[in-house]
């Protein structure tokens, strides 16, 4: 529940996204079973990381202008984006050895997933005021993907941990 109100919030209030996703990560580390079994073995090493992270994007926000904080404009492209990028990623299974590679890997096609979900917005009607040479592209992809990309990517840890249980 708390992932779909991350994913909600960044069309509402885009700075609450991060802190939900990560409230999902840390909740679903202290989920335990009857034997005191944790469900998921999120460990805290994952967990500092992942609230520095969150700590940088939700300040990072914050310190974007008002007019651009206000704009949810391509958000629905990059989170679907972010989505494909982070599923494509985890399909890295079927050839990847070990979870930290997969983990990496997921990653790193999320953040491509919003990248090329931004790319795909730019070359809308809407989104030509913010195409590659209009000199807004870098400051609207990062003020609006960076916080999207950040909470599909710890929606996506547990994934990667269960991938690879199974």
């Amino acid at each position: 529940m708390l992932w779909l109100a991350a994913f909600a919030a960044l069309f509402f209030r885009m700075v609450a996204a991060p802190a939900f996703s990560y409230l999902g990560l840390l909740m679903l580390s202290l989920a335990k079973d009857a034997d005191e079994i944790p469900l998921i073995p999120i460990n805290s090493t994952i967990l500092i990381g992942w609230l520095a992270m969150t700590l940088i994007v939700i300040v990072a926000t914050l310190m974007q202008p008002d007019p651009i904080q206000q704009q949810n404009r391509g958000v629905a492209y990059m989170l679907g984006g972010a989505i494909v990028g982070m599923t494509i990623g985890l399909l890295g299974v079927t050839f990847l050895s070990s979870v930290s590679m997969l983990y990496g890997v997921m990653v790193i096609a999320t953040a491509a997933g919003t990248f090329f979900g931004y790319l795909l917005f730019t070359n809308t009607p809407a989104g030509r005021a913010l195409s590659f040479g209009s000199g807004n592209f870098y400051t609207y992809l990062l003020a609006k993907g960076f916080p999207t990309a950040v909470a599909v990517m710890m929606a996506g840890v547990p994934l990667v941990i269960l991938a690879f249980r199974a």
